[in-house]
């Protein structure tokens, strides 16, 4: 059967942006179908996902504005660094995404490139886009709730907050 290296999970780009341009509602783990200096590249961490998204050709999904980079060793038979790929998905799971994705304004955005167990991953998030304001509620909820651990974490360890024992004079 497995080996023990099968699960686990070697990441060769996140899209951290990502995060933050979207509400991510679910993640979908999904193969890729690649060349042979593609998955070279890939192995050299050579790769962005800037650009990069996901839409619907045919019944399948497409990855587009994928750029990796050409493999240095490779001859003539090097890849397109932004060509199309397709991805690997099982067809209820399409049909699944579809459905949302034509029900109303979510889109498939690729957060992160890994290979798990030998084999190169792709993962999707089916996300909605943030508007300007949203961004910023974000970015202020994560801010009062990293303050709130914080105070937790000095309660816990027996200071009373941030001008206890004196602080707040400089001794």
């Amino acid at each position: 059967m497995g080996t023990s290296g099968d699960s686990e999970r070697t990441v060769v780009a996140s899209n951290r942006r990502a995060r933050h341009n979207y509400t991510i509602l679910k993640t979908y783990e999904a193969g890729i179908v690649l060349a042979g200096t593609e998955v070279k590249s890939l192995r050299e961490k050579r790769v962005s996902l800037v650009d990069a998204f996901a839409q619907e050709l045919d019944g399948e999904i497409m990855l587009y504005g994928l750029h990796i980079a050409e493999y240095g060793y490779g001859t003539w038979t090097n890849h397109a660094p932004r060509r199309t790929r397709k991805l690997l998905l099982r067809r209820v799971e399409i049909e699944r995404i579809l459905a949302q994705i034509r029900e109303g304004g979510f889109t498939l955005v690729p957060l992160s490139m890994y290979f798990s167990g030998g084999w190169a991953k792709v993962e999707l998030a089916l996300a909605k886009g943030r508007k300007a304001y949203d961004k910023r509620q974000a970015l202020a909820a994560r801010d009062a709730d990293r303050e709130i651990a914080r105070e937790m974490g000095r309660r816990l360890k027996g200071r009373t907050g941030r001008y206890a024992e004196g602080r707040a004079t400089g001794r």
